[in-house]
């Protein structure tokens, strides 16, 4: 074939194998997206979540600590605006700090259980406590997205499976505890404020699911409560 047949054929076949990673990693690639010169509904706020100068309006440099963030975390798109979902994940960050080493200040997780994972929805945090003593966390987690959203309530590790394999979405799901029908605890390789969510499991680091693992076992509690932002 001549040159310029060569060359596209070469460009397809480089596509063919870009195109599934992306599919896969949920998120465009980062040089897809160029940097924006608006200013977002949110700029002083980014700006100042960020340690950059708050003057409301966006500059170079806000854009490319903005990006930066945007995929650090797999936010999409990626072009260094200060919107909606840049500053609600930054918003829960600051939530999430706020909570300190008192996660179940409110009482809501029980008490009377002993061993017990507790699951905040709504700040999108996990800890294990034994009575009133915290005993891990609290750590970021990455619960169900709109219309899977992790389901609220009481429930117990019936199943754990180290090297489990989704047979729904035929991806890995390492150190698995289901607690309620297809849903558990297992470590993923994503951002925990990746958007939207995941479909239903309580993602965690591999660190923090490599623990739960170790403090965990069949027939320990598991109390899921509150409402995941956007669900």
């Amino acid at each position: 074939m001549g040159d310029a047949r060569r060359r596209g054929a070469v460009a397809l076949g480089i596509t063919a194998l870009v195109a599934p990673l992306t599919l896969v990693l949920g998120t465009a690639p980062a040089q897809a997206a160029s940097c924006t010169t608006q200013t977002g509904p949110y700029q002083k706020k980014v700006e100042k979540f960020l340690g950059r100068p708050v003057d409301g309006v966006q500059s170079v440099g806000d854009c490319k600590a903005i990006r930066a963030f945007q995929n650090k975390h797999g936010i999409t798109p990626n072009q260094g605006y200060a919107g909606p979902v840049t500053w609600g994940v930054m918003d829960l960050m600051l939530k999430q700090r706020a909570v300190g080493n008192k996660p179940n200040k409110a009482g809501k997780c029980p008490t009377n259980k002993g061993r017990i994972a507790c699951v905040n929805l709504t700040l999108q945090l996990s800890w294990i406590q034994d009575g009133s003593r915290l005993v891990y966390g609290p750590v970021p987690v990455r619960t169900g997205r709109n219309g899977y959203e992790t389901r609220t309530g009481l429930k117990k590790i019936y199943w754990r499976d180290i090297d489990h394999v989704s047979s729904i979405y035929n991806v890995p799901m390492p150190y698995s505890q289901f607690f309620d029908g297809g849903q558990a605890f297992h470590s993923v390789g994503l951002s925990m404020w990746n958007p939207p969510g995941s479909h239903g499991c309580v993602n965690m680091t591999k660190t923090t699911a490599k623990k739960y693992w170790s403090l965990l076992k069949k027939g320990d509690d598991v109390f899921v409560y509150g409402r995941k932002p956007g669900t």
